[in-house]
């Protein structure tokens, strides 16, 4: 006789998928962005919070003596332009996709009416806010007490996901050496340095048409002591 399903158990509900919510209501709209091109620039109006479907966006800002810091660079799944949710006027810094990119664009006043109205959007909204936090004080931590060597070597990780909630993607969006420099405080000349010698020890693999490859084993850089 076939024993039946134990009633006392219960069916662990499905994990909350922020884009498809979000692609069901009517609270936002789709913009397409080719690689290099501006989503939004340091003082614009804030009226909006993005939400990364599928590319990459860079985060930056820019000092009164021109020089550019990258601040992040995020992937599908990420917010980012929330501070706009906790009454910031204008943008504190640009953003510029590093890829072609789809991001939806949901109005300051309906996001937060969503975050109230629907429970999952406002936990997986809370726990992009704390990984953003940990991730900021994490790259205090690597800009303070690690090599130019670690720090590109963890960027790239990044870069591909490794250590998120995500499964690690081995090819990565490509990002100018410049930018890499920017992301980790040091010249453009340490960083092709440092990437001519992973490729050589097999860690990462990219060409002049080739996209950027990153494997596992670049792991043994950031944990070397």
């Amino acid at each position: 006789m076939a024993l039946s399903p134990n009633p006392a158990v219960p069916r662990q509900p499905a994990p909350f998928n922020a884009q498809a919510f979000l692609a069901s209501t009517g609270a936002k709209h789709m913009v397409k962005f080719d690689r290099g091109e501006t989503i939004f620039q340091q003082g614009d109006p804030s009226r909006d919070v993005f939400y990364i479907q599928d590319g990459g966006v860079k985060l930056s800002v820019i000092s009164r003596a021109g020089r550019e810091a990258v601040v992040a660079m995020l992937g599908p799944g990420d917010f980012f332009g929330e501070g706009t949710l906790a009454g910031q006027p204008l943008r504190m810094g640009s953003a510029t996709a590093i890829t072609s990119s789809s991001i939806l664009l949901v109005n300051k006043h309906k996001m937060a009416r969503l975050l109230h109205e629907e429970p999952g959007m406002s936990d997986r909204f809370i726990s992009h806010m704390l990984s953003r936090n940990i991730r900021i004080e994490e790259d205090l931590i690597d800009q303070l007490f690690n090599s130019s060597e670690k720090r590109l070597a963890r960027a790239l990780l990044l870069l591909a996901r490794y250590g998120g909630t995500d499964m690690p993607i081995r090819a990565v969006p490509r990002v100018s050496q410049e930018t890499l420099a920017d992301m980790i405080g040091t010249t453009r000349s340490r960083v092709n340095f440092f990437l001519n010698k992973f490729k050589k020890l097999g860690f990462i693999e990219y060409g002049k048409k080739k996209p950027l490859k990153i494997n596992s084993s670049l792991l043994s850089v950031v944990l070397h002591d």
